[in-house]
């Protein structure tokens, strides 16, 4: 299964795939199973393939592609899918050099859905790439810490930090006195030597995390602890790891890693809702004031063309708000000038804005409160410059 970086690549090779009269297939299928531990989308499949099928000419070379396609495509499913995946994504044309990818997630695919195009449709993998960010979740009490990198609804690395632990007073003999005695001097000597060790304890967890968070490249933290170890976590915080923590839970550290996992996903989910709307809001803020940014399907596209997009936000109401192929002139849609002539002009505007915003690096995000673009079109920008 891919991790994010893998994916980011693999949306980058597929939205720099050269357009083709050969029908691209790519298909996405919830391979979530049922009560009954079985999968449901085989007859989506079939049903949605020979229809599809059935619009070319028999013995036609797009017929004869797309038939190679659908053996290769149920082929795959039946030898490599894994019981344990929730969502595959297939791209295939064996008229254009034979090509083929197969991916597998742990993140649900909501939905089965067939797109036939003339380049792979991106669209629905990027909005998973967007829904599922790497981020680190760190879970901690004073003697072991757990620290895990979370990714597309999966562990894609977990560390372990272990120290002894320290005896309570009564264990170590230490006496209970009063600090005013001798005896309270060396009790309260006792504390300064646990609340030390602590200390060190808190830095080795930080230390760890730091290496973790600069390797992985991870933007968002999650501290889990409790009620002592979390301020001590906090206090070894360096500002480049302070800024990157979106919450703190008191938690217990013997939670089991799938229930940390869908809890700090949970956090995650509302910090993006929270973030999505400040970032959507400057956005139009500054549409209106004249600055870097644009929006509408017309003058997004043409900024995606020219290369000023440094954000675009979609929202997920846009399949549905432009679910047809729609006529766009080449300099909104560079890549029908790679088709031979004579192949139409026709593009599915959500794609096609997602595949140019892959192909400028252009961060792309998915906006699932669809009131906050109702009013711009469903499409907003916020801009590197103005030509």
């Amino acid at each position: 299964m891919p991790t994010p970086s893998m994916l980011e690549d693999k949306l980058k090779e597929l939205s720099n795939f050269s357009p083709t009269t050969m029908p691209v297939l790519s298909v996405y299928l919830n391979t979530q199973p049922d009560q009954h531990g079985r999968d449901n989308f085989e007859p989506f499949l079939r049903k949605e393939l020979k229809a599809r099928a059935s619009t070319y000419v028999p013995g036609s070379p797009e017929r004869d592609s797309f038939d190679r396609d659908v053996k290769k495509i149920t082929s795959w499913l039946s030898t490599e899918l894994l019981p344990s995946s929730n969502g595959a994504a297939i791209f295939a044309c064996s008229g254009a050099g034979d090509f083929f990818e197969a991916l597998q997630f742990d993140a649900p695919i909501q939905r089965n859905q067939l797109y036939v195009y003339h380049q792979p449709h991106i669209y629905t993998l990027a909005k998973l790439n967007d829904e599922y960010p790497p981020y680190a979740a760190v879970i901690a009490d004073t003697n072991s810490a757990r620290i895990f990198v979370f990714g597309l609804a999966r562990t894609l690395a977990a560390r372990t930090v272990t120290n002894p632990k320290v005896r309570s007073r009564a264990q170590s003999g230490v006496s209970t006195a009063p600090f005013r005695s001798p005896a309270g001097w060396s009790m309260r000597r006792y504390q300064l030597h646990v609340e030390n060790y602590h200390l060190r304890h808190g830095k080795e967890v930080i230390d760890q995390l730091d290496r973790i968070v600069r390797e992985e490249g991870i933007e968002h933290i999650i501290l889990a602890g409790d009620e002592v170890i979390l301020p001590i976590l906090r206090e070894q915080l360096s500002p480049f790891l302070a800024a990157k923590v979106i919450e703190e839970k008191n938690l217990d550290m013997n939670i089991p890693e799938h229930e940390l996992l869908t809890m700090t996903l949970a956090t995650m989910r509302e910090h993006d809702a929270q973030t999505d709307s400040e970032s959507v809001a400057a956005m139009i803020d500054e549409y209106r004031a004249g600055g870097l940014a644009a929006v509408g399907v017309h003058d997004v596209l043409a900024a995606l063309a020219n290369g000023q997009v440094d954000t675009l936000f979609l929202s997920t109401a846009l399949e549905q708000l432009h679910p047809d192929k729609e006529d766009l002139h080449e300099a909104l849609a560079p890549d029908i000038g790679r088709l031979p002539p004579g192949s139409g002009a026709e593009v599915k505007i959500p794609d096609a804005l997602v595949t140019r915003a892959q192909q400028t690096g252009a961060q792309v995000k998915f906006i699932e409160d669809a009131a906050l673009l109702a009013n711009v079109g469903g499409i907003g920008a916020s801009l590197r410059y103005r030509l």
